[in-house]
């Protein structure tokens, strides 16, 4: 079970900090309580989307009995990762789709400007061959182009 008791974040880091009850794990078969005595946190690099902190030391408990544990090692468990990741992907997520859609309109602002340019090289080889059919579909078709392009402005 990994349940963060809160999750703290800030431009380049997102912390989940774990507490007694929200933080156990199942070593040679037995239950262990997360007891924070040394790490409590799991730091994770926002740009990056990877654990910073790979070298603390989580402590578990089971009774009388203390395990150490790495970052490192618990994140050779494919749970934990799944865990982890359903906790911290909400909180780069909004960055991504910004940034995606960011990406997408300049692609698009771009695709249209292309589209102008080659629809003005054939408006002008239509002119160059004197082929008054393409030169009044070219037209129309350049016409409706910039139509769309105000009413979308």
């Amino acid at each position: 079970m990994l349940k963060p008791y809160y999750v703290k974040e800030d431009k380049r880091f997102i912390r989940v900090v774990l507490a007694y009850q929200y933080f156990s794990l199942f070593i040679d078969q037995e239950l262990y309580q997360f007891v924070p005595m040394e790490s409590r946190e799991i730091i994770v690099d926002r740009s990056r989307k990877r654990v910073h902190n790979v070298f603390d030391i989580f402590v578990f408990q089971r009774e009388k009995k203390i395990v150490y544990v790495s970052v490192a090692d618990l994140l050779a468990i494919p749970e934990f990762i799944t865990h982890l990741d359903s906790i911290v992907s909400p909180y780069y997520d909004d960055d991504e789709q910004l940034e995606g859609q960011e990406s997408m309109e300049e692609a698009k602002e771009i695709i249209v400007q292309l589209e102008k340019e080659n629809l003005r090289r054939l408006i002008d080889r239509s002119i160059d061959e004197q082929d008054r059919e393409s030169f009044e579909v070219l037209t129309n078709l350049w016409n409706n182009l910039n139509r769309q392009q105000s009413s979308h402005s």
